[in-house]
């Protein structure tokens, strides 16, 4: 047997164990397993996808994705939020998508530092990620680490996204509901009507809902609230959603009503077929969004690089029409023959 094939062996078996032990709960292994998901290394996403391949599919997490703008409390709250599932028997989850500088490339992944209870409970786990260069307020393996949390045990997986505003929609993507939080005073009816972010929420919680603040988040609700009425309804909404509420995470006020909107949406998507359909059209999604990136790869090849700079010095010349050029270049990926739209 040679050294390549020995190898493969061992990868497997190092794979096959990885995934046991992620299977039986082993935290240590659960954090290993996300770093080798988020590895850019072909050998790693082999081994990722093998590992993937591994896991049991039967495990199902009730996946929360929570937005919101800068220094609305996502942290706090889920600190609060996820002690208060914790109380009631429940395993939490939280990957947390921290911003990475377009300069450095670095992130600080400060997020775990915020939670300081919530990360000390055995029932939780915490993972932060850069977002690197993906776009949508999630990093491009968020959803492989979800699986991974899932197969691990846990009850409820939270993914708390970047948070930079209205386009921040991806999220949306892979979980089954999407809480939008914000603060008091920020918006009108008119704000609460604009597209993007708004059009996924599930539920909007105005945080923040205490002290001097509590009247003008108690204002602000009922602005929101408004602003849902104007939206068309969706399918996959029953009565009464998608709806807004007022919680303070400070004061760990509102909490449990939350968990109870949110525990009526889930069993009422499942009983309805909402759930599973969901699902299967986000796996679509990501299996579109997979090959497109695979696509994008292929651009890094020597071949390929070499023909996008002559082309690219060709189109700088004159000697080309842009347009012209860029089918030339699609052309000659495909292959002889081939067209774009075979």
């Amino acid at each position: 047997m040679d050294k390549r094939a020995v190898g493969r062996k061992r990868c497997g078996m190092e794979t096959d164990d990885l995934a046991q032990r992620v299977s039986a709960g082993e935290r240590r292994a659960l954090a290993r397993a996300i770093t080798l998901v988020e590895s850019g290394r072909d050998d790693h996403r082999a081994q990722a996808a093998a590992l993937l391949a591994a896991l049991p599919q039967d495990r199902q997490a009730v996946r929360i994705g929570l937005s919101g703008t800068p220094g609305v409390g996502k942290s706090t709250f889920i600190e609060s939020f996820g002690m208060m599932l914790i109380a009631q028997g429940l395993k939490v989850a939280v990957l947390a998508i921290d911003p990475s500088s377009s300069r450095s490339g670095g992130s600080i992944l400060g997020d775990k530092t915020r939670m300081d209870l919530l990360s000390r409970e055995r029932d939780a786990f915490i993972r932060p990620s850069p977002s690197q260069t993906h776009l949508g307020g999630v990093a491009r393996r968020t959803r492989e680490a979800v699986r991974l949390c899932e197969a691990a045990g846990f009850d409820v997986v939270l993914i708390e996204t970047v948070g930079v505003g209205q386009s921040e929609t991806v999220v949306a993507e892979m979980s089954d509901l999407f809480l939008l939080l914000l603060a008091p005073a920020g918006g009108d009816e008119l704000q609460g009507v604009k597209r993007g972010i708004m059009e996924m929420a599930d539920i909007i919680l105005i945080n923040k809902a205490d002290g001097d603040l509590k009247t003008t988040a108690t204002r602000t609700c009922a602005d929101y609230a408004g602003a849902l009425r104007l939206m068309r309804k969706r399918a996959q909404d029953p009565e009464g959603y998608p709806c807004a509420m007022t919680v303070s995470a400070l004061e760990e006020n509102g909490l449990a009503e939350a968990w109870e909107r949110i525990s009526a949406l889930v069993d009422w998507r499942r009983a309805e077929g909402f759930w599973e359909a969901t699902r299967a059209a986000q796996a679509r999604y990501w299996f579109m969004e997979d090959v497109k990136q695979r696509l994008l790869a292929r651009l890094q090849g020597r071949a390929a690089r070499a023909a996008l700079e002559d082309l690219s010095a060709q189109v700088a010349r004159g000697e080309a029409d842009p347009s012209v050029a860029a089918q030339a270049f699609v052309d000659g990926l495909n292959g002889p023959g081939e067209s774009e739209s075979a």
